[in-house]
């Protein structure tokens, strides 16, 4: 059977980590690749209009290109900047999929008794995911949001859903007009020595969740017991979990020829068969019609 579309993620994030795979969304056959720019904003802009309309669907990795908190959207400078080198194909971040889908996950878990809502949980990061901490909010996890603490190095955890509204309503209009690099790991900085300085949190915490590179940012060397919730896993970082003693990995995202893909480069697939976007009516029925399996890893069984 051949290819019906295909798709490309582009990210800001390092080439040691490009992965190409095939995953079938009702019935079409979709090739996904992704592809680093090693941190380069530049490079990532030639690799963006070099797929301009050979494509069915741009994943932008590595960077946001929406922030969306409670119904405010606030726009990223660098990510919009990008966005607007391609004039044909459709170009997506992974919101709409993280919108729908990551919230029912936690849902999923909980009602299979994979996770229980008396469990303390450290969101590296909410205000990427706030469909994900809404679903922890709300569900009645103590929750603490880390974004001051792992993008902005200051000790100041985040513990209501209402204080994390009122940090995105302060800061992020400014804070998206800077340099993304700033807050968030890419290229090289990806695959440094993680920082113990906040080991503390995770010791706390029962489940760890949100992006991996910000988990692996600060990845302490001890995590016995715990549960990651998290996506765009390699083999290799799975074995370094293990190693530290996660017991149980879920990724939002399926594992496809060894590891899981970022959630930009799955909705892109999405955006390519359905040939509608995560703006447009219709987007959350058809997120939640697609058969799409996350993943769960029991790495170290009780």
């Amino acid at each position: 059977m051949g290819i019906d579309k295909t798709v490309v993620g582009i990210s800001l994030g390092s080439s040691q980590r490009d992965h190409e795979a095939e995953i079938i969304l009702s019935g079409t056959r979709v090739k996904i690749r992704r592809q680093g720019s090693d941190g380069s904003l530049a490079r990532a802009k030639e690799l963006l209009i070099d797929l301009d309309g050979k494509v069915d669907a741009i994943g932008l990795g590595g960077i946001d290109r929406w922030l969306v908190v409670d119904g405010e959207r606030y726009a990223v400078r660098d990510a919009e900047t990008l966005a607007a080198a391609v004039k044909k194909t459709p170009v997506v971040d992974g919101r709409g999929f993280k919108e729908v889908f990551e919230p029912k996950v936690i849902r999923q878990l909980l009602a299979a008794g994979k996770i229980d809502s008396s469990q303390r949980v450290l969101m590296v990061s909410a205000l990427d995911r706030f469909g994900m901490a809404d679903a922890f909010y709300a569900l009645g996890f103590p929750t603490i949001a880390g974004d001051l603490i792992f993008s902005a190095g200051l000790d100041l955890p985040i513990v209501s859903r209402r204080e994390l509204v009122e940090l995105a309503r302060r800061l992020l209009p400014e804070v998206v007009k800077r340099p993304f690099a700033e807050f968030y790991p890419v290229g090289e900085a990806q695959e440094t020595v993680p920082d113990q300085r906040f080991q503390r949190y995770f010791d706390q915490a029962d489940i760890i969740a949100g992006d991996f590179h910000l988990i692996r940012r600060y990845l302490p060397p001890v995590l016995a017991g715990k549960i990651v919730v998290t996506n765009t896993t390699t083999s290799k970082d799975v074995e370094n979990l293990k190693q530290r003693g996660v017991r149980l990995l879920v990724t939002t995202t399926p594992i496809l020829s060894g590891r899981s893909f970022g959630t930009n480069v799955v909705e892109a697939a999405m955006v390519a068969v359905l040939g509608v976007g995560p703006d447009e009516p219709g987007w959350t029925q058809a997120v939640e019609s697609f058969d799409m399996a996350f993943s769960q890893m029991d790495l170290n069984p009780a």
